[in-house]
């Protein structure tokens, strides 16, 4: 009846994330014939009749997600519509509505949520989705956000992680390690006014990263370019965890390996700059940092030369056979296994 206090616990941080998900959905059974994919992929696709409904979920908490020291709360709203969206867009769907649910405590004067909300209408009008709906309800640990977003989607052009094939080109849009860049300078001000709080923030100089990290854009764009072109990429994820976090996921999905080609990942100045002036490799902000919301796909060989001239797209590597690994080609030439470090938070900090 009651179990035994001296039983051994499993310590969820020794699973992480991905691991807790793969064991608490393991068993999970459909019943409804309408599901047509659910946990596994960017968003749940659901068949709506002519066209397939896309649902996803996202959770924003205070100290996990975002830090209010330095987040203005207007780039917080909008930032948590846009990061939702993207994963619509990375099942090559529009996404259409948000329900949004809001939990904040009496420290949160009225005029610091109508800023929060402000910012989430802003990203409603920008990408022409409506709010419809959710809920609120009162906290002690601080401000935390669920929004949940629902999209449409052709049935014949829904894009899954796992349809990519040997020899398919590896794309990502935009350009990476931005977001990670912002953090670490945000982060690094916070410090010095933590450590004197008459300094005032130096942040002169890093305006792209900085909106990078505290106001990023669903890549909508993208799919309507790849649309207007006529390719349908093979399989598709967005940057939330890292590069190689995501390119992980879509050779485990696709059952592939891949060659990732170090010179060709796309970087902004200003991220390279950064990185150098934090003595880092600006490639780990690439490969490891996270939060760019930049979609990464493949593509059938067939469509290079539709995508070769864009600027907002870049090959950066192949789809290989499993059995060849997920390798990084760098600059100088040695082969070095892929290994993802992106961001976990439920992973300990020492791990």
């Amino acid at each position: 009846m009651f179990k035994d206090r001296n039983e051994k616990k499993t310590d969820i941080a020794s699973l992480g994330e991905f691991g807790l998900i793969d064991h608490l959905t393991k068993e999970i059974v459909h019943r409804q014939p309408t599901t047509v994919k659910g946990v596994g992929d960017d968003t749940a696709v659901i068949d709506a009749g002519e066209k397939y409904l896309l649902v996803t979920k996202d959770l924003l908490l205070e100290g996990i997600h975002f830090d209010l020291t330095y987040y203005p709360l207007q780039h917080l709203g909008y930032k948590a519509i846009s990061v939702n969206l993207s994963d619509i867009c990375a099942m090559n769907g529009t996404p259409h509505q948000v329900v949004v649910g809001i939990a904040l405590s009496s420290r949160f004067p009225l005029e610091a949520v109508e800023e929060l909300y402000r910012g989430m209408y802003a990203a409603c009008e920008k990408y022409n989705v409506d709010l419809v709906g959710g809920d609120t309800t009162s906290s002690v640990q601080g401000l935390v956000l669920s929004v949940t977003a629902l999209g449409m989607v052709d049935k014949d052009k829904v894009v899954y992680r796992s349809g990519a094939s040997e020899n398919d080109l590896l794309c990502v849009s935009g350009d990476l390690g931005g977001a990670y860049a912002g953090l670490l300078v945000l982060e690094r001000e916070k410090a010095v006014f933590k450590a004197n709080p008459e300094m005032q923030p130096d942040l002169e100089g890093h305006d792209y990263i900085l909106e990078r990290q505290l106001k990023p854009d669903a890549r909508l764009d993208i799919v309507r370019l790849l649309a207007d072109i006529g390719v349908k990429p093979t399989s598709m994820i967005d940057i939330s965890d890292g590069l190689a976090s995501e390119i992980k996921h879509l050779c485990k999905h696709s059952d592939t390996g891949c060659a990732v080609y170090e010179e060709k990942i796309p970087i902004d100045q200003a991220t390279y700059d950064t990185a150098r002036s934090f003595k880092m490799d600006p490639t780990t902000y690439t490969m490891n940092g996270g939060e760019d919301y930049e979609l990464l796909f493949t593509i059938r060989p067939d469509d290079f030369e539709k995508v070769k001239n864009l600027a907002e797209v870049t090959v950066i590597g192949h789809m290989s056979e499993k059995n060849e690994g997920i390798r990084l080609i760098t600059r100088s030439g040695p082969v070095v296994p892929i290994e993802a470090q992106g961001w976990d938070h439920l992973k300990r900090k020492s791990d």
